[in-house]
């Protein structure tokens, strides 16, 4: 068994590359991955490839980015009780081909769970913690803008968690609005209904603004925006409703929200969202052609076990 990694990273700015790396030694509450696929998420990791990141402060080199893994477990630690050699895993520790996880962060997958399927739970849990933050019933008219990764699992979890009748959507790219009608959404221009509640998920102030100006008073907003691109500011329509603003960032269960995810086919409604595939060996020219592209894919499913 190799005890080494190679991680995919920038090994200096702007500068994709790969790095190898001795793997820590496996401890008694650790679990061993090999990584089978993975996944870029466009809006999180582009603006720290380009140092455009609103959240840092400063880079330091290498820089891994990365937060989506599916892989095979090889090992576990004596303490491990949750996972075995053989089953199938999510976790968090990105572009690398293996790694030692604590068995805290490893969630299980059942065995008939596609892989793209899998890599779809940790944002579709950080969608609904969001959801969950709004009261929310199958009568709330709800507004939702920008219709990326993180605003299309929204409407799914609106769709079939809450089941919310009145979904409407602000987006621009004709392509991600049919995506979220074929989610059950209406898509509406600004300006052309109100709303009990809001979700904000584009990361753009003229979205923001548009929803502050929506939403009927005393209504709510949650922003699951990562704040990393533009400054989302309150506007005079804020305080004259005198709305509420909400944040929300990481999910608010993984292992559960699998468990309701997986089950039940449900896992075979959540929409097409990888518009690009690459391989582990090409993952490096593939970071460095999105920092070049404006047409960027929803999301790209990186397969770990093409070896060409």
């Amino acid at each position: 068994m190799l005890n080494t990694t190679t991680i995919c990273c920038l090994v200096e700015s702007k500068t994709p590359g790969y790095l190898v790396r001795e793997l820590p030694p496996l401890g008694i509450h650790d679990v061993h991955v090999r990584n089978l696929a993975g996944a870029i998420s466009i809006g999180a990791e582009l603006p720290q490839w380009l140092e455009q990141d609103m959240t840092e402060t400063s880079y330091d080199y290498p820089l891994e980015t990365g937060y989506e893994s599916y892989g095979e477990v090889l090992a576990v630690g004596d303490a491990v009780q949750i996972v075995k050699p053989g089953d199938r895993v999510v976790s968090f520790y990105g572009h690398q081909d293996q790694a030692i996880v604590p068995e805290s962060k490893v969630i299980p997958v059942p065995a008939h769970i596609s892989p793209r399927e899998a890599l779809l739970l940790i944002l579709s849990c950080d969608a609904a913690k969001g959801v969950r933050k709004l009261t929310l019933t199958p009568d709330t008219s709800v507004l939702v803008s920008g219709m990326g990764t993180i605003g299309l699992l929204t409407v799914h979890y609106l769709r079939h968690y809450v089941n919310v009748r009145q979904i409407d959507i602000l987006e621009p790219l004709t392509s991600r609005a049919e995506l979220a009608r074929q989610l059950g959404a209406r898509v509406v221009t600004p300006g052309s209904s109100m709303y009990d509640a809001a979700i904000e998920c584009s990361g753009r102030q003229a979205a923001f603004a548009e929803l502050q100006s929506a939403v009927r008073p005393h209504g709510a907003i949650c922003v699951l925006s990562d704040g990393n691109r533009e400054a989302l500011t309150l506007t005079p329509a804020f305080h004259a409703k005198e709305l509420q603003i909400v944040a929300s960032s990481d999910g608010w269960d993984y292992r559960k929200h699998a468990d309701w995810l997986f089950a039940d086919e449900r896992h075979a409604t959540l929409p097409a969202l990888f518009e690009h595939e690459t391989s582990f060996l090409k993952l490096a020219s593939c970071f460095a052609s999105l920092m070049e592209t404006p047409d960027l894919p929803i999301k790209v499913f990186v397969d770990y076990e093409q070896t060409s």
